[in-house]
């Protein structure tokens, strides 16, 4: 090959190398949600968006490449002191975005680490206005603190504080034991008043049946001396109405022929029967000083018979003379 001619290859390949060279530093292809900062000569001089870029060869270059994608950046644990003078061990995640390129590029040496550091100076400041166990109790509350609190700040360098998830709050091994003896303790107080509480409502139930139970006793024996009482005036109804129906008859069967001599006969014979069962019953009796005039006593109760006259007033009663008999004993 003569000289001539390879001194012209060269040339060329030299030529398409240095095409090549322009070429690659003249473009950038970005990704999507990603923001490049380029300067030229040292000075800002545009944000590159996404896609394919031209840029002047060897004059503009990319000093910042920045993702635009919600960023999940751990916040190392701190100790913490509440208003309690109790010290906490607390840790996060603090979710972040870039929306401003230039900010995050020129406003901070490195926001991700600014960003960090006021999550842990904010969270000790929000710990020290709360005690123990509102800190415990508010992770809520110290989220959207924190989270809020880094947000202004963030603002000067293009950061957006999505938000602030609290990972672990840690007291002390001494405050765990005696929160652990305040909860066991609390819980053996609810099952004593959850005892007492049984205890207290089975003896109402108790009582309750023991009322229920008398007030039924008392209401049966109420019906029962009810019915007892009708009973005994039904009683006394139906042998007052057999009486009076047999001195009916009796006084039917006096008018007629022969009647008056078979009540007087039958009055004598009741009067006998009388004295006699008297006799056998006591050892003691009191009998009328006319005893023996017994047709003069049937005789006055058949005058009552006949003429409805009032009951004469009764004889003399006193001891009988040796005679006639005397009291027994």
């Amino acid at each position: 090959m003569e000289p001539v001619v390879l001194t012209d290859l060269i040339v060329v390949v030299l030529f398409v190398v240095l095409a090549f060279a322009i070429l690659r530093s003249g473009t950038r292809i970005v990704p999507q949600q990603r923001a490049w900062v380029v300067e030229r000569l040292g000075k800002f001089h545009r944000v590159l968006p996404a896609g394919f870029n031209l840029i002047a060869p060897f004059l503009d270059q990319v000093a910042y490449r920045f993702d635009l994608r919600e960023m999940p950046t751990e916040v190392p644990a701190q100790v913490c002191i509440s208003l309690d003078n109790t010290t906490l061990t607390v840790d996060g995640f603090l979710y972040l975005q870039i929306t401003d390129a230039v900010k995050a590029a020129y406003g901070s040496s490195n926001p991700l680490v600014a960003a960090t550091q006021l999550a842990q100076t904010s969270m000790r400041s929000e710990i020290g206005k709360l005690h123990l166990d509102q800190a415990l109790s508010s992770r809520q509350m110290l989220n959207a603190a924190v989270a809020t609190a880094v947000d202004e700040a963030a603002v000067n360098w293009g950061i957006k504080v999505l938000r602030y998830e609290i990972k672990d709050i840690t007291p002390p091994s001494e405050i765990l034991r005696a929160m652990e003896l305040q909860i066991t303790a609390e819980r053996e107080k609810r099952a004593q008043i959850a005892r007492s509480e049984g205890q207290r409502q089975q003896e109402i139930n108790t009582s309750e049946g023991r009322r229920q139970q008398e007030i039924n006793i008392a209401d049966g024996r109420r019906q029962a001396e009810i019915l007892r009482a009708e009973g005994e005036a039904r009683a006394i109804e139906l042998v007052a109405a057999a009486s009076a129906e047999a001195i009916r008859t009796i006084a039917a069967a006096a008018v007629v022929d022969g009647g008056m001599q078979a009540l007087q006969m039958q009055l004598a014979k009741d009067f006998i029967d009388r004295w006699a069962n008297l006799a056998k019953q006591s050892t003691t009796m009191i009998v009328p000083a006319d005893l023996g005039n017994i047709g003069a006593m049937v005789g006055t109760a058949l005058s009552i018979v006949k003429d409805g006259s009032r009951i004469p007033p009764a004889p003399q009663t006193g001891s009988v003379p040796s005679t006639g008999g005397a009291a027994t004993g």
